[in-house]
């Protein structure tokens, strides 16, 4: 009897052991799901801000990119303005706009260069002299100052007078002082006082080492070309490099502690944000029709979960080549779409190369803090262009491209 007890008592022991052997080991199985990832080169970088309702995108991207910089010089942390930019442009291009009879896109959207136009013929403030949230909102919501302003210059254009008054730019000024504020000709900063052109002398940025990049082929490599969509309001130009060398000068400026401004489209299901992760799977998805955080708050829950992937595991991604690139451009399924800041790269468990991004749509119903983690075939398939300091590329490239 005793001998039946014991055989009894260890076979419960040992079911007991193994059950509880089992479950560590599901759940070790079940930690392992989805992307892991090991940062390899992770570059300094401003906390992640929220654009929230606005088409500010590459104002952001560029200006976490200057905040970068100067990190990178020693010159401690800025928060630097985003719409003290977004106001420099839509007044430019309100006179572009006119001139060309209302002939162009006109709209919130902007390019890679344009806080660096900014930055050398307007100078900068930092964000606490001119956050532009005069409105009474937490964050920038600007559905009606973009839908003012357009009905403002479309009114202009029509000419009701026969002839344009000397007076409509200062109509279209008082218009961004009501939505954004009024202009920050000077301001104090840490005790000391500013005008922006001083600040920005103080900074120390110079907007002249850094220079546009794409990849094309309707364009010949290794000239500049103007970038064909309808935000570039300013036509600046971009050299245009091979694919290869292109993701060259970018792995390039990361290895030697620069960080690189992204443009990129983001319409593919294979970017998502809630995710952080950006790819290109091997097998097309549907293409979510949309562009910017405003369009994409307005679906629904539903809507977006049935858009979205899972991104349990990694995938396999296609090989991209130039000509995939070119023609994805050619078809409008590349568009310009988003504009981001790239400050690193990292593996995820298979080997698979990605680039850490900062974007700017805040923290929330994100697991990387507002980081995505990009492919390297997505940044190869949708990059439109980069912007980077000059001074990181290397002599091969600058030589090819005379600067």
């Amino acid at each position: 009897m005793l001998k039946k007890h014991l055989l009894t008592a260890f076979l419960l022991v040992f079911a007991f052991s193994f059950s509880v052997a089992f479950s560590q080991e599901d759940l070790a199985i079940e930690k392992k799901e989805g992307y892991i990832f090991t940062d390899e080169i992770r570059l300094a970088a401003t906390p992640v801000k929220n654009q929230f309702r606005s088409g500010t995108c590459w104002s952001f991207g560029t200006n976490s990119l200057i905040e970068s910089e100067l990190l990178k010089m020693g010159k401690g942390e800025f928060s630097l303005s985003e719409m003290f930019v977004v106001r420099h442009t839509y007044i430019a291009k309100a006179e572009r706009y006119v001139r060309l009879h209302g002939n162009m896109n006109f709209s919130a959207g902007g390019a890679l260069p344009d806080a660096f136009w900014v930055l050398k013929n307007f100078g900068m403030v930092p964000d606490e002299a001119y956050d532009g949230k005069v409105i009474g909102e937490p964050n920038h919501v600007h559905g009606e100052m973009d839908a003012v302003l357009k009905a403002y210059v479309d009114a202009i254009i029509k000419n009701p007078n026969r002839k344009l008054t000397p007076v409509w730019k200062n109509g279209f000024i008082s218009l961004l002082d009501a939505y954004l504020g009024p202009y920050p000709d000077e301001f104090t900063y840490k005790g000391k006082k500013y005008t922006p052109k001083s600040f920005a002398d103080m900074l120390g940025v110079n907007a002249d080492h850094y220079i546009q990049l794409s990849s094309f082929t309707h364009q010949p490599f290794y000239q500049p070309f103007i970038v064909e969509v309808p935000d570039n309001w300013n036509w600046d130009k971009a050299y245009n490099l091979p694919l290869e060398e292109l993701m060259e000068v970018i792995d390039d400026a990361l290895a030697n502690g620069y960080t690189v401004v992204w443009a990129s489209d983001i319409s593919e299901k294979g970017f998502s944000h809630r995710n952080g992760v950006a790819i290109v799977p091997e097998t097309d998805p549907e293409i979510l029709d949309g562009m910017e955080r405003g369009r994409w708050e307005t679906m629904t829950q539903k809507e977006k979960d049935e858009l979205l992937y899972g991104f349990k595991d990694p995938v396999q991604e296609k090989k991209i080549t130039q000509e995939e690139r070119q023609l994805a451009f050619d078809n409008y399924t590349t568009t310009d779409d988003h504009a981001m800041h790239i400050i690193g790269t990292a593996r995820d468990q298979n080997g698979t190369k990605y680039y850490i991004v900062k974007n700017s749509w805040g923290t929330d119903n994100n697991p990387y803090g507002g980081y995505l983690y990009a492919s390297e075939a997505f940044v190869q398939y949708k990059t439109m262009s980069i912007m980077v300091n000059k001074n990181a590329m290397s002599r091969k490239i600058r030589g090819r491209l005379g600067i």
